[in-house]
């Protein structure tokens, strides 16, 4: 697959209408932030080895400890394994060894996720993401001894300090390396999983470090990048949550933010930035405004919260009427170009059989609610619900080949068929044979991101192939860890593992919030 996906782009430009209440209750669900002191666990070298993600491992020397004992002069480095994942703040001390400093200390440190990112230079970077994103420090310390506190928030498991220069008349050491970690998930909330499989063991456990890592002020979609609230990923963290952490205040606060500030139809954007103030991005979609509704319904089947599903039902309402009017007259989406629906990170995707599925998905959740909070609104969603479904079936759904189709060249994808099934546009039978229909054919247009695997494995769920959701359930995501995975990554295409729509794997999330699902799996089934 070429990884010449477009960057996105806003459809227009479009004015926010600031919902100052809603704003104010998100205020006041704001999250306290759990923190830990944590040391690195072992002094490592990265090494190139072709058998590894992305042609590096880390291989242990020695204990951490021993690196306080340790002098180091210009030209030299070291890097330290901090034993798992972490999201936090670094601090350390650095002392002068030999004569009296006369020269500043010019230190480089460089934070990795994964073995890669300590191991290839960042100049190597090549795509079209800003290379800010690279986590690294350039430091000058002007006096030595000192202690020195790393403002910026870094998401890593290995950190490498480089002696960029200092002075030939003196060395340094290093002591006190710590990271206070910081988390609004209190994992003493999630009731231990005790399982007989131990790969799926390892994938809860796995699943919920994940998870906890992106559960920061909100529900962001990956520590390391873009450290935002994104729908697509707040609903399956959400999920995950209900599950886990219990953390429903958390669900409510990152709802309340994206109903606050709707543009001037009233439809929520796709993500928000929350800091130095709350603004929304300029990207709206097709499927993650409907996510929006569906999160909602989440939130109340799992809370019964009556009040905050009253407050956000009219911005709820909004993104499905706002849906349909972007159907032509055939009741369907028109194929488009833009940037009007997500899906998945797949270049060749046709969306319009994906979006008509997920609108189908939402308004039943939408007839639901309505029954509970606006019944005056079920006739008009029975009707819309009728048409949009009756086209489906008549425009979209080939009966000879047994799969639904997209756009003008009649498209067969997965992420079609999941949603479909999803969807429930067929019969039970029917859909249940979709499903292993799609197993079987395997349809060329593929899928390249967790979020589509979850939503496949949970397609196989609802139409009773548990054997099947399990047997995938362990093949992919129990392939991250093979691959070292110790939080679950933004991207995972097994047949194309340097696959990134970035254009460099250097600036992929290695703990991203959308894979955090097989812990929701896992404990909402039973598996």
């Amino acid at each position: 697959m070429s990884n010449s996906i477009p960057v996105p782009q806003a459809f227009t430009t479009t004015t926010i209408v600031r919902n100052e209440t809603f704003i104010h209750k998100a205020t006041e669900l704001k999250p306290q932030l759990n923190t830990s002191t944590v040391q690195p666990q072992q002094m490592v070298e990265v090494l190139q080895d072709t058998n590894a993600m992305h042609g590096w491992l880390a291989r242990p020397l020695h204990s951490a400890v021993s690196s306080s004992e340790q002098h180091y002069g210009k030209g030299d480095e070291f890097i330290l394994d901090f034993g798992m994942h972490q999201v936090g703040y670094l601090s350390f001390s650095v002392s002068p060894v030999g004569s009296p400093p006369d020269a500043p200390l010019h230190l480089k440190l460089t934070f990795g996720e994964m073995p890669v990112e300590v191991g290839e230079p960042f100049a190597n970077y090549t795509g079209w993401i800003s290379s800010s994103w690279l986590q690294q420090e350039t430091l000058y310390v002007d006096v030595l001894p000192d202690v020195i506190r790393l403002p910026r928030r870094y998401s890593f498991r290995y950190v490498k300090f480089e002696i960029i220069d200092s002075s030939q008349k003196y060395r340094v050491a290093f002591d006190n390396i710590q990271l206070q970690t910081v988390t609004s998930g209190d994992a003493s909330r999630i009731v231990p999983l005790e399982h007989p499989d131990p790969l799926l063991q390892d994938i809860d456990q796995v699943s919920i470090r994940t998870l906890q890592n992106c559960m920061q002020e909100v529900f962001e979609d990956g520590p390391k990048r873009d450290r935002r609230l994104w729908l697509g990923d707040l609903r399956l963290q959400a999920l995950a949550n209900y599950e886990t952490f219990g953390n429903n205040d958390l669900v409510k606060h990152c709802l309340y933010l994206f109903a606050g500030v709707p543009n001037h139809q009233g439809q929520v954007a796709a993500n928000l930035f929350i800091a130095p103030t709350l603004i929304p991005d300029d990207t709206h979609l097709f499927d993650y405004s409907l996510l929006f509704t569906v999160s909602l319904y989440d939130y109340y089947e799992a809370t019964q919260d009556s009040g905050t599903l009253q407050e956000l039902w009219p911005t709820a309402y909004r993104q499905v009427e706002l849906a349909l009017e972007r159907l032509n007259e055939q009741h369907l989406p028109p194929h488009s170009d833009e940037w009007w629906s997500f899906i998945d990170w797949q270049e060749e995707l046709d969306k319009q059989a994906p979006s008509q599925a997920i609108l189908i998905y939402t308004l039943k959740r939408t007839i639901r609610l309505a029954e509970q909070v606006d019944p005056d609104k079920l006739p008009f969603l029975n009707q819309r619900l009728e048409d949009v479904t009756t086209a489906t079936l008549a425009q979209l759904w080939d009966e000879e080949q047994g799969f639904f189709v997209s756009g003008p060249n009649l498209q067969i994808s997965w992420a079609g068929q999941i949603w479909m099934a999803l969807a429930e546009v067929l019969d039970a039978e029917q859909n249940a044979a979709l499903m292993q229909r799609l197993l079987s054919e395997q349809p060329d247009i593929g899928l390249t991101t967790p979020y589509m695997h979850h939503y496949l494995v949970e397609a196989l769920l609802i139409t009773g192939d548990r054997d099947g959701a399990v047997k995938h359930l362990k093949s992919y995501w129990g392939g991250m860890l093979r691959d070292g995975a110790d939080t679950f990554w933004e991207l995972y295409d097994p047949h194309n593992k340097s696959f990134s729509p970035y254009g460099s794997y250097l600036i992929n999330s290695y703990c991203h919030a959308w894979s955090c699902t097989p812990t929701y799996l896992i404990r909402k089934y039973k598996l």
